[in-house]
């Protein structure tokens, strides 16, 4: 990550990793190297890497077209999976192409990948998965609008406009424009009077974000909850000094593992067709599979089911069929309860934000904030049980604040700085904020 910020002078961590950039700096919440020795090592990386590969132009929007709040970008990747998983999640098209050429450019987010195996190789590389690991780097520029990531598929790293722009640049620049870019879902809920109202909720990966913004609410007669996007909010104060928030995104990149009928039906449903799988389990008959999902399948024995690794697979292997992270990438227009106004080009106005993640003991079922200074220090201070998604492993708590810790994009303390000066704008309607945690034991 390099920051806009001077050359921070202490709170790093070692290098121990040979295969990283000496220079690196290292902390808890992102990575700092000087601009001019990245891209030089950057430069080494990519001679060459995309030789015997197809390049392919991925022109792309992030948020609905004709938004103010939109922002456009390019990526040049060398993934077929990329193009095919881009195409489901942004916007994508000639329309784009139009934007850009009625714009001087100058706003344009510039992304650049490469799964770094050049072909011939005479590495030993999994046809199905070609990738770098060894010289791996997921690099930002928010000064000059560009994203460059080198030798990973994984979505997260190689979907650019996925967390790269809508939240490590996207947070960038939403302090530099004076908005919030977010790892939230946005959901509108309606009472049985028919009064409607939009939340914003911030949880960790796969700690239940898809579940609550897809929530049916059995067992509270005349509610209805309609979704406007599991993953990322970009929020505005309108002119009306009201929060705003539009969904970036143009699909669902899900945690498979858990969702079933019970947990999930929406996104269960959603699914069934137009959708890519990654790292899950395949069934004999060509279904997929994955833990949780809660089907007994019938006329199929355990060893009927190859999993995520290409091997047969059965219960006393004692390993998961489908990898924990393994995901669904499927359109956002396949979900059964979008909001009406999910491609408002104003976004929707925001009541609520809501705080929340894994803390099997300790922290109640739900509590509000007394203001907005309160509710930035609640946000600060969440910390959960790590996931397949987190950098640590096991059922180790960890600090997790804002459910950015993997996606700030700037200096943590300007961060807290620029969510703190929106309480003390005039003439805003701010929202009450709330922090839950259903996962108490």
């Amino acid at each position: 990550m390099n920051d806009i910020i001077s050359t921070p002078k202490s709170g790093f961590a070692p290098i121990t990793d040979p295969n990283l950039p000496k220079n690196l700096k290292t902390t808890q919440l992102g990575n700092w190297m000087d601009t001019d020795e990245m891209l030089e090592i950057l430069e080494k990386r990519f001679a060459g890497c995309m030789r015997g590969r197809t390049l392919y132009i991925i022109p792309y929007m992030m948020g609905p077209y004709s938004s103010p709040y939109s922002k456009i970008a390019v990526e040049l990747t060398d993934s077929p999976y990329v193009v095919v998983s881009m195409r489901i999640m942004t916007r994508v098209g000639s329309n784009v192409f139009n934007e850009i050429k009625t714009s001087d450019g100058s706003d344009v987010v510039k992304c650049l990948h490469s799964i770094g195996v050049p072909l011939p190789t005479d590495k030993r590389v999994n046809p199905t998965w070609p990738c770098n690991p060894e010289q791996t780097l997921v690099t930002h520029f928010p000064e000059r609008n560009e994203v460059i990531s080198f030798g990973s598929g994984y979505g997260g790293n190689s979907l650019c406009g996925k967390k790269c722009l809508a939240l490590r640049i996207g947070s960038s620049l939403a302090k530099r424009e004076g908005w919030l870019a977010e790892h939230m879902l946005i959901m509108g809920v309606t009472n049985p009077e028919g009064v409607k109202k939009y939340f914003v909720a911030a949880f960790p990966s796969a700690c239940g974000k898809t579940n609550l913004a897809m929530l049916r609410p059995v067992g509270l007669p005349g509610y209805k909850v309609e979704c406007v996007g599991d993953d990322i909010a970009w929020m505005h104060f309108d002119d009306e000094g009201r929060l705003r928030a539009i969904n970036p995104e143009f699909g669902f990149f899900g945690v498979a593992p858990g969702t079933s009928k019970s947990t999930n039906p929406i996104a269960l449903d959603m699914v069934h067709e137009n959708t890519i799988f990654t790292n899950v389990a395949e069934t004999s008959d060509g279904d997929v599979y994955w833990e949780g999902i809660g089907e007994v399948i019938d006329g199929l024995h355990e060893t009927s089911i190859r999993s995520w690794k290409n091997k047969r697979w059965s219960i006393d292997l004692g390993e998961p069929a489908a990898h924990p992270n393994s995901r669904f990438c499927t359109t956002i227009k396949q979900c059964s309860i979008l909001d009406p106004e999910w491609n408002n080009p104003q976004g929707v106005p925001i009541e609520a934000i809501i705080f929340g993640g894994r803390r099997p003991e300790g922290v109640p079922l739900v509590y509000e904030a007394f203001d907005w200074q309160h509710g930035v220090f609640v946000g600060a201070c969440m910390r959960s049980e790590a996931t397949a998604a987190a950098e640590f492993k096991g059922k180790q708590i960890m600090h997790d604040p804002f459910a950015m810790r993997p996606f700030f994009g700037y200096n943590f303390g300007s961060y807290l700085a620029h969510w703190l000066s929106f309480g003390a704008k005039t003439g805003v309607h701010l929202p009450k904020i709330y922090h839950v945690n259903w996962f108490l034991r």
